[in-house]
């Protein structure tokens, strides 16, 4: 019998890959000399991948002042994305704007990573919750098991 051939509704099932879950900024998108020159890097490339969606800097400048309810503007946007502007670093309010107006986690992440930390959707909290459970469930088993030997030794003796 000749094999039989796939339906082009038919899903390759290995050529699926699992999604990212952790969405971060390529190593040489915000490699920068200081933490300061990353975060701006960071900042230029969110508010160049809006543009790019669509999300001009005057578009992130207003949602960003109706958002915080104070006046930012685009050669505020500028200096913030502008290493060579050490004075203009990005606030925390103002970067959680940011991040709110475009979506853009990639700018939280980087604040993570120095501390090994992952921004992930929150609706793989219960699986990574589970995957913790069952490690400490891994380790008692191996205690016990360790336990019994012991016990068991002793009686031989």
């Amino acid at each position: 019998m000749p094999p039989a051939i796939p339906s082009p509704e038919q899903l390759d099932l290995l050529a699926w890959t699992p999604p990212e879950t952790v969405e971060r900024f390529e190593a040489r998108v915000v490699r920068a000399s200081s933490v300061a020159g990353q975060i701006s890097h960071g900042v230029a490339a969110a508010l160049r991948d809006a543009d790019a969606r669509g999300l001009s800097r005057e578009d992130v400048a207003q949602r960003m002042s109706g958002y915080l309810g104070e006046r930012v503007s685009v050669p505020m946007l500028n200096g913030y994305a502008s290493e060579a502007r050490e004075q203009s670093v990005i606030t925390v309010p103002r970067l959680l704007a940011l991040i709110h107006v475009t979506g853009d986690r990639r700018l939280l992440q980087l604040l993570a990573e120095p501390f090994a930390w992952a921004v992930i959707e929150s609706r793989y909290l219960p699986m990574i919750e589970l995957a913790a459970v069952q490690e400490h469930e891994a380790k008692l088993r191996r205690h016990a098991d360790q336990l019994r030997r012991s016990v068991q030794q002793g009686r031989r003796k």
